[in-house]
């Protein structure tokens, strides 16, 4: 009789197998990452042959995905410490909501073994010594200083975004991009989408000044979401 491990095994090779997309993007580090819906769908088919139950649950402290032999008592848990969010404008249950949705992604990968870019290294670099190169002397540009603080207009969906005195641009990017893809995750309508961008207006005119390249990224994270609205 197959134990949990084995079907577990069993179904990790066959998503292994199973061609999937990264639709994530991270502009600032360079890297795409999976998304929860680009692989839970294929885990859950594969689950349904294999005899495998998987279920989410979370305390103050933890969070855990128990995965289930249908056929027997055999079961395996895999854990991770909770973690919070603080999306300013958000009640507290929605920032719960954000941080389950990320926690479920992550224990999933870490059931199935599912590798992808590390995150870490892409953003804190590899350590190797590279050659030594002069720069290029480029004509000066002046741009406006990276304000230190901006906020949207006071109410529901209001981003906040502080700069520390020694931050720089790209972690600047960073906050504001992090801070968008939490709210949009938690909106249920395309409305909810046009109030996040209208609320927080002066926020986005900042991101523009600084890099309209970026400026057009993000803007694609909200055609995203009001796209899968409109599907719903």
């Amino acid at each position: 009789m197959n134990t949990v491990y084995k079907k577990l095994q069993q179904a990790r090779l066959l998503l292994q197998a199973t061609p999937m997309t990264k639709s994530g993007k991270n502009k600032f580090a360079g890297y795409e990452y999976f998304e929860l819906a680009d692989f839970i769908p294929a885990i859950q088919e594969i689950c349904g042959k294999a005899g495998l139950f998987g279920m989410v649950s979370y305390t103050s402290e933890i969070a855990s995905l128990t995965i289930h032999d249908v056929d027997t008592d055999n079961s395996v848990t895999f854990t991770s410490p909770m973690s919070s969010a603080a999306l300013k404008g958000c009640h507290e249950v929605q920032n719960l909501g954000a941080v389950q949705s990320y926690l479920r992604r992550y224990l999933w990968q870490t059931a199935f073994e599912i590798v992808e870019h590390d995150a870490l290294e892409a953003t804190t670099g590899n350590n190797k010594v590279e050659p030594k190169v002069e720069p290029k002397v480029e004509p000066k540009v002046t741009k406006p200083a990276v304000p230190a603080k901006v906020e949207g207009k006071e109410g529901p969906w209001q981003l906040k975004v502080a700069l520390e005195p020694e931050g720089e641009l790209a972690g600047w990017l960073q906050l504001i991009t992090d801070a968008c893809g939490l709210a949009l995750e938690m909106t249920e309508k395309e409305d909810d989408v046009m109030q996040i961008f209208k609320k927080n207006k002066q926020l986005f005119d900042a991101v523009k000044a600084q890099d309209p390249e970026y400026f057009k990224d993000l803007m694609m994270m909200f055609s995203a979401a009001k796209t899968k609205h409109a599907k719903e």
